[in-house]
């Protein structure tokens, strides 16, 4: 798993069409296609899972690259990585086993992300 820096991310997102197409959000189709070809990154909302795959009432951000996002992220925004096959291995082991609460108690905190509307509000559909 690689970290990106916050500058980075909020340029990326800045910068992002969605992946599909909103009526509230695009003109019309022909200029969300533009846009949608033109962008450095594309965003889709994907809903949560628990351990066994089902989905959560909340939604993440997926964030795609391309382009010069994509350039700028291998060259400015790494932050740091990070192996995360051991323990997810070890997850996934656990689930297997029937073992959700040990399995659960190995997974990440997770926050929101505290960004502000004017970044993401051609973003939400």
């Amino acid at each position: 798993m690689a970290e990106i820096d916050r500058a980075g991310f909020e340029w990326a997102l800045r910068h992002a069409c969605l992946s599909h197409y909103v009526p509230d959000l695009h003109a019309d189709q022909a200029s969300w296609k533009r846009q949608l070809r033109e962008a450095p990154a594309r965003v889709q909302w994907d809903p949560e899972r628990d351990p066994h795959h089902n989905a959560l009432p909340h939604r993440s951000l997926q964030l795609g690259l391309a382009g010069e996002a994509a350039a700028r992220y291998a060259d400015e925004w790494i932050a740091g990585v990070e192996d995360v096959a051991p323990p997810a291995t070890e997850v996934h082991a656990l689930v297997r086993a029937g073992e959700l609460e040990c399995a659960s108690g190995l997974l990440p905190v997770e926050r929101p992300y505290p960004i502000g509307d004017e970044v993401l509000a051609h973003l939400r559909p």
